[in-house]
């Protein structure tokens, strides 16, 4: 896969953005045959592929049908790649994901929660467009350990920085660890480090790692700016 992955992932894309679904099975097939794990094809198909069409949706060069096109057979690749990937032992650590709102990012998010299942962690996935306060209930309530908020979009950045916030605010889940991912992180640097989120990953597959390599990492309470001021610009003399 890795000699021919341009070759591979040109054909991949234009059969997702023309909805032909046998070529995307075709192509599948291949993989499969060739016992290329489920986690490099996330890594070197699904995700690139995913990139792209957001990076073209945003630049107006996409249909909204061959967006539609793409997105649904991509969330159905997704859903036959779940049941291969190397699932590891209990971690005995919940996870809580939301998203974005637009089809792009809860695809982004259901692949991040996939990973996460398969490497040991209970997860539960909420998708975009709940209330920030659900969001807290549901982390007292089920006693989350990770709350994973995966391809935000700048839209819903504002309601992000409120969420965790609330959370510090309110001291739910003293233990929890915030991360965040994708989408509108990946293009806005120091975003993750601003809004007071603990660790960050650039994709689904790095999610997994980052959280693996740095299950102890949490903010300080002054390395945090959400919810705090920025200086004010000293006047001229």
């Amino acid at each position: 896969m890795s000699r021919s992955r341009n070759a591979v992932l040109e054909r991949f894309f234009t059969s997702l953005i023309s909805g032909d679904r046998p070529g995307v099975r075709e192509i599948l097939d291949e993989l499969f045959e060739a016992d290329v794990p489920a986690e490099r094809i996330v890594d070197h198909l699904i995700w690139p592929a995913l990139e792209q069409i957001q990076q073209r949706t945003r630049a107006d060069q996409l249909s909204q049908l061959s967006q539609q096109f793409a997105t649904r057979l991509l969330r159905s690749t997704s859903d036959q790649l779940q049941p291969r990937y190397l699932a590891q032992p209990s971690r005995d650590l919940r996870a809580l994901v939301t998203t974005g709102t637009d089809d792009a990012e809860e695809l982004a998010g259901q692949l991040a929660t996939d990973l996460l299942e398969a490497d040991g962690y209970t997860v539960q996935y909420a998708g975009g467009g709940v209330a920030n306060d659900e969001l807290v209930a549901q982390i007292g309530a089920s006693n989350i350990d990770r709350l994973v908020i995966f391809g935000s979009t700048p839209d819903t950045v504002p309601s992000t920085r409120q969420l965790i916030d609330r959370l510090h605010a309110v001291g739910v889940c003293p233990h929890l660890q915030i991360v965040v991912g994708g989408g509108v992180f990946n293009r806005a640097e120091g975003l993750a480090e601003e809004i007071g989120a603990d660790l960050w990953a650039s994709d689904p597959v790095a999610l997994v790692k980052v959280m693996a390599e740095n299950s102890q990492r949490r903010m300080s309470a002054d390395q945090r700016t959400v919810g705090r001021r920025r200086p004010a610009a000293k006047k001229a003399a």
